[in-house]
Protein backbone atom coordinates (compact mmCIF):
# COMPACT_ATOMS: atom_id res chain seq x y z
CA UNK A 1 0.00 0.00 0.00
CA UNK A 2 0.99 3.82 -0.56
CA UNK A 3 2.85 5.27 2.30
CA UNK A 4 1.98 8.71 2.26
CA UNK A 5 -1.29 9.97 0.99
CA UNK A 6 0.59 12.87 -0.29
CA UNK A 7 2.48 11.05 -2.48
CA UNK A 8 -0.85 9.43 -3.85
CA UNK A 9 -1.72 9.20 -7.67
CA UNK A 10 -4.04 8.35 -9.65
CA UNK A 11 -3.20 4.86 -10.16
CA UNK A 12 -2.32 4.13 -6.35
CA UNK A 13 -5.43 5.40 -5.34
CA UNK A 14 -7.15 3.44 -7.80
CA UNK A 15 -5.30 0.50 -6.56
CA UNK A 16 -6.30 1.10 -3.28
CA UNK A 17 -10.10 1.57 -3.72
CA UNK A 18 -10.01 -2.06 -5.24
CA UNK A 19 -8.22 -3.44 -2.46
CA UNK A 20 -5.51 -4.69 -4.58
CA UNK A 21 -2.02 -5.92 -3.14
CA UNK A 22 0.94 -3.72 -4.37
CA UNK A 23 3.92 -1.88 -3.14
CA UNK A 24 4.84 1.28 -3.91
CA UNK A 25 8.32 2.65 -4.65
CA UNK A 26 9.59 5.88 -4.42
CA UNK A 27 13.04 7.55 -5.68
CA UNK A 28 14.20 11.10 -6.01
CA UNK A 29 15.24 12.14 -9.44
CA UNK A 30 14.86 15.45 -10.83
CA UNK A 31 13.84 14.03 -14.59
CA UNK A 32 12.69 11.39 -16.36
CA UNK A 33 15.16 8.45 -16.16
CA UNK A 34 14.84 5.70 -18.78
CA UNK A 35 13.24 2.60 -17.78
CA UNK A 36 16.19 0.68 -17.74
CA UNK A 37 17.88 3.24 -15.33
CA UNK A 38 15.31 3.17 -12.99
CA UNK A 39 15.25 -0.90 -12.69
CA UNK A 40 18.94 -0.17 -12.02
CA UNK A 41 18.35 2.20 -9.24
CA UNK A 42 16.04 0.12 -7.49
CA UNK A 43 17.90 -3.12 -7.68
CA UNK A 44 15.23 -4.69 -10.56
CA UNK A 45 15.65 -7.49 -12.71
CA UNK A 46 14.96 -5.18 -15.97
CA UNK A 47 13.01 -7.66 -17.78
CA UNK A 48 10.39 -7.30 -15.18
CA UNK A 49 10.13 -3.62 -15.23
CA UNK A 50 7.68 -2.33 -17.87
CA UNK A 51 6.81 0.81 -19.25
CA UNK A 52 3.50 2.21 -20.54
CA UNK A 53 3.27 3.31 -24.21
CA UNK A 54 0.23 5.28 -25.44
CA UNK A 55 -0.09 4.77 -29.65
CA UNK A 56 -3.04 5.62 -31.78
CA UNK A 57 -4.31 3.27 -34.48
CA UNK A 58 -4.76 4.69 -37.99
CA UNK A 59 -8.49 3.94 -37.07
CA UNK A 60 -7.71 7.09 -34.50
CA UNK A 61 -8.55 4.84 -31.26
CA UNK A 62 -5.80 4.72 -28.70
CA UNK A 63 -3.94 1.67 -27.26
CA UNK A 64 -1.65 0.97 -24.12
CA UNK A 65 1.19 -1.18 -24.52
CA UNK A 66 3.06 -2.68 -21.60
CA UNK A 67 7.08 -3.70 -22.62
CA UNK A 68 10.29 -4.44 -20.19
CA UNK A 69 11.85 -1.52 -20.74
CA UNK A 70 15.00 -2.85 -22.42
CA UNK A 71 12.89 -3.88 -24.97
CA UNK A 72 11.53 -1.47 -28.46
CA UNK A 73 7.63 -1.96 -28.92
CA UNK A 74 7.22 -3.75 -32.25
CA UNK A 75 4.66 -1.55 -34.25
CA UNK A 76 3.45 -4.06 -36.64
CA UNK A 77 2.54 -6.61 -33.56
CA UNK A 78 0.77 -3.65 -31.39
CA UNK A 79 -0.99 -3.06 -34.62
CA UNK A 80 -1.80 -6.79 -34.58
CA UNK A 81 -2.57 -7.26 -31.26
CA UNK A 82 -5.17 -4.32 -31.47
CA UNK A 83 -6.62 -5.48 -34.97
CA UNK A 84 -5.10 -2.21 -36.43
CA UNK A 85 -3.40 -1.74 -39.90
CA UNK A 86 -1.54 0.02 -38.17
CA UNK A 87 -0.01 1.92 -35.25
CA UNK A 88 2.03 5.09 -34.22
CA UNK A 89 3.15 6.22 -30.99
CA UNK A 90 1.34 9.60 -29.74
CA UNK A 91 3.70 12.35 -29.40
CA UNK A 92 5.01 13.59 -25.65
CA UNK A 93 3.37 16.76 -25.99
CA UNK A 94 -0.45 14.76 -26.43
CA UNK A 95 0.43 12.33 -23.21
CA UNK A 96 -0.68 14.73 -20.63
CA UNK A 97 -3.94 15.78 -22.01
CA UNK A 98 -4.88 12.31 -23.35
CA UNK A 99 -4.17 10.05 -20.06
CA UNK A 100 -3.97 12.62 -16.80
CA UNK A 101 0.24 11.29 -16.72
CA UNK A 102 3.46 12.68 -18.22
CA UNK A 103 6.22 10.98 -20.43
CA UNK A 104 8.27 9.19 -17.69
CA UNK A 105 5.44 8.82 -15.42
CA UNK A 106 2.55 7.27 -17.19
CA UNK A 107 0.87 4.50 -15.51
CA UNK A 108 -1.06 2.25 -17.60
CA UNK A 109 -3.71 2.55 -14.32
CA UNK A 110 -5.27 6.04 -13.53
CA UNK A 111 -5.63 7.27 -16.57
CA UNK A 112 -8.17 9.80 -17.65
CA UNK A 113 -10.13 6.94 -19.95
CA UNK A 114 -9.61 3.39 -20.46
CA UNK A 115 -7.54 2.47 -23.20
CA UNK A 116 -7.57 -1.27 -24.44
CA UNK A 117 -4.10 -1.85 -22.84
CA UNK A 118 -2.14 -5.11 -24.30
CA UNK A 119 1.38 -6.30 -21.96
CA UNK A 120 3.85 -8.15 -23.82
CA UNK A 121 3.81 -12.09 -22.64
CA UNK A 122 6.99 -12.47 -20.99
CA UNK A 123 4.72 -10.52 -17.91
CA UNK A 124 3.51 -13.75 -16.98
CA UNK A 125 6.87 -15.20 -16.30
CA UNK A 126 7.33 -13.09 -12.97
CA UNK A 127 5.09 -13.47 -9.91
CA UNK A 128 5.91 -9.53 -9.58
CA UNK A 129 6.27 -7.08 -12.29
CA UNK A 130 6.95 -3.38 -11.93
CA UNK A 131 5.24 -0.30 -13.79
CA UNK A 132 5.10 3.44 -13.45
CA UNK A 133 2.89 4.53 -10.96
CA UNK A 134 1.64 7.87 -12.55
CA UNK A 135 4.28 10.00 -12.06
CA UNK A 136 8.02 10.04 -12.08
CA UNK A 137 9.86 8.57 -9.23
CA UNK A 138 7.15 6.01 -8.56
CA UNK A 139 7.24 2.50 -9.15
CA UNK A 140 4.41 -0.06 -8.22
CA UNK A 141 5.12 -3.73 -7.99
CA UNK A 142 2.24 -6.22 -8.18
CA UNK A 143 1.64 -9.53 -10.01
CA UNK A 144 0.62 -8.92 -13.74
CA UNK A 145 -2.84 -11.32 -12.49
CA UNK A 146 -3.94 -8.57 -10.56
CA UNK A 147 -2.88 -5.94 -12.82
CA UNK A 148 -5.33 -7.50 -14.86
CA UNK A 149 -8.03 -7.11 -12.51
CA UNK A 150 -7.89 -3.50 -12.38
CA UNK A 151 -6.56 -3.02 -16.19
CA UNK A 152 -7.86 -5.50 -18.28
CA UNK A 153 -5.24 -6.91 -20.22
CA UNK A 154 -4.30 -8.52 -23.45
CA UNK A 155 -1.18 -10.96 -23.70
CA UNK A 156 0.97 -10.43 -26.84
CA UNK A 157 4.13 -10.54 -28.24
CA UNK A 158 4.83 -7.16 -28.82
CA UNK A 159 8.45 -6.70 -28.76
CA UNK A 160 11.02 -6.34 -31.67
CA UNK A 161 13.22 -9.42 -31.33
Amino acid sequence: MARDRDAKTNALRELDAAGLPYEARFFDCAQALSGVEVARLLGLDQDRVFKTLVTQGKSGAHYVFMIPVACELDLKKAAAAAGEKAVAMVKSRELLPLTGYVHGGCSPIGMKRAFPTAIDETADLYDRIAFSGGRIGCQVEMAPDDLARIVPLKRADLVVV
